[in-house]
């Protein structure tokens, strides 16, 4: 392979690349995707907010407990209350104290022997409790919870440090506090006033607020890492269905715009039936209309220099004779042939200019609705009214009531029936007639041109439609037709949506027959 094809092909494969890596769909997919699952992950906060409700119920809830349990010690004997006080301390599962009016400690449930309250130390658990206590920090962090004081047990005599103590013997009534254990878990501590200025004092270790919301938070961190590993999986195989025929896609337009449209096979996806295989027939579909649009465009400059070479070499071999010709006679018939090649040439460069725009002009044309019929009554009625070409008389009938209106541009629809009448006037024999007709058939309307003339070979009958072919009459001059009529008229009514063909008359031995079919619109 050459150096210079390997370097263009290089330089193809680097541009579709850079301009797909640019507008890569993947990253996007993935963004939306993993930016839904971030939105569920916001479940963390919620069992945030549950956590701060339940403390919140608990603290009331230890208020309650202590309040009644106050009330019960104030009502039964002094010898009864060591066993009540014991009694509870085993139902509420908390460290019951009660100290004096000067914060001297006068009962512990725990030195009578009711073991329910136990810090833990966190440097002696395993590694998982450290990995959720971060969980917490950095939920707590992000969410902007305060973060209760850290729990300091006190002294026998310092039961006044306790703030709820000190609240309770001022208010009357029961009193909570929530601290901090040192594994983050929460610890509650309530006090009631007794008689004789005593307080009661509860602490209970609400550790399992923080196993619940722990549990859940590991269920929940379960079912996203499940989804999101899913929810990745499953965004990269849409990004793959729709990423790599795009790239494919993507590339091959850009070979087409690199002017290669001919060496390029776009991918037609048949297996596709969605959007992008749409997309991918559509754009298969374009670049083959233009390829077919370039082969045209190339064969109508090779036809226009051939048949712009004639009347030029014509016109410069007359140039040249002319210089060595004396005779007067032999000079005229010169410059007569020079005339006609001028002539012709000008007609050729008007039609071919008219050819060349007629596709544009077509697609930039504003269409609104024509009466065919009236459009040919009109057209014959000029011809009657002037001098018969040999005698031709053009003859209409209107085989429909009412009238044909087709979706068109009126004056491309009159040139095309009049290049029919004038192709039909000179193939006629002389005082022959040629006939119009126009009819509404099955939503078109169908327009016939008949002549009495010799008639379109079967061979010949797609040749007469294609640019610069020309067969004339004998008794016309050479050169006076460009041999773009039939294929402007043509193009015309492709323009228009419809077809235009040449068939033999069954009425006659001889003689054309050209039928226009335009689809009809609601009047």
């Amino acid at each position: 392979m050459a150096p210079a094809t390997v370097s263009r092909r290089n330089r193809e494969q680097a541009l579709g690349s850079r301009r797909s890596g640019r507008v890569s769909l993947t990253p996007r997919i993935l963004f939306v995707n993993i930016f839904a699952l971030a939105l569920v992950a916001g479940g963390f906060f919620y069992l945030d907010s549950f956590r701060a409700r339940i403390l919140d119920e608990r603290v009331s809830q230890a208020e309650r407990e202590i309040a009644l349990t106050g009330e019960a010690l104030r009502a039964v004997d002094p010898e009864a209350r060591t066993r009540l006080l014991l009694r509870m301390a085993r139902a509420q599962g908390a460290r019951l104290r009660v100290y004096d009016a000067g914060g001297i400690e006068r009962f512990d449930s725990r030195a009578a022997g009711v073991q329910n309250f136990r810090l833990r130390d966190p440097d002696k658990e395993p590694w998982q409790q450290d990995v959720a206590r971060l969980l917490d920090a950095m939920i707590d962090t992000v969410a902007g919870t305060r973060r209760a004081p850290l729990y300091r047990e006190r002294g026998k005599s310092d039961g006044l440090k306790w703030p709820e103590v000190v609240s309770a013997a001022a208010t009357g009534r029961g009193v909570a506090t929530v601290w901090r254990a040192p594994d983050r878990s929460p610890v509650i501590t309530a006090a009631a006033p007794l008689a004789a200025g005593a307080t009661l004092h509860s602490t209970v270790d609400a550790r399992d607020i923080v196993q619940t919301v722990r549990a859940e938070r590991l269920r929940l961190s379960v079912v996203l890492l499940v989804v999101a590993l899913v929810s990745i999986l499953l965004s990269l195989f849409l990004a793959r269905t729709i990423v790599q025929p795009l790239r494919l896609l993507a590339r091959a337009a850009v070979r087409v715009r690199l002017g290669r449209a001919r060496e390029v096979v776009v991918p037609r996806l048949p297996y596709r039936r969605d959007e992008i295989g749409m997309l991918a027939r559509a754009i298969s579909d374009m670049s083959g209309a233009l390829r077919a649009r370039i082969d045209a465009t190339e064969a109508f400059a090779a036809d226009v220099t051939h048949e712009l070479k004639n009347p030029l070499a014509s016109l410069r071999s007359a140039m040249d004779s002319l210089d060595h010709v004396k005779d007067p006679a032999l000079q005229e018939r010169l410059m007569a042939i020079m005339r006609d090649d001028v002539h012709r040439l000008d007609r050729l460069i008007s039609d071919i200019s008219d050819a060349s725009r007629l596709d544009a002009q077509l697609s930039r044309a504003k269409f609104e609705p024509i009466d065919v019929a009236a459009l040919l009554e009109a057209l014959v009625r000029l011809r009657a009214e002037r001098e018969p070409v040999r005698g031709v008389r053009v003859r209409f009938d209107r085989l429909s009531e009412g009238p044909l209106l087709v979706s068109g541009e009126g004056s491309r629809l009159e040139r095309v029936f009049e290049n029919l009448l004038d192709n039909a006037v000179s193939f006629s024999p002389d005082d022959g007639l040629v006939t119009v007709s126009a009819v509404a058939e099955d939503s078109s309307i169908v327009v016939r041109v008949e002549d009495e003339g010799p008639g379109v070979p079967e061979e010949a009958r797609d040749a007469i439609f294609r640019r610069f072919h020309s067969v004339r009459p004998a008794s016309e001059a050479f050169g006076t037709h460009s041999g773009l009529g039939l294929a402007i008229a043509r193009t015309i009514v492709e323009g228009h949506g419809g077809m235009i063909a040449v068939e033999s008359r069954e009425d006659r031995l001889s003689g054309a027959r050209f039928v226009v079919r335009l689809p009809q619109v609601a009047a």
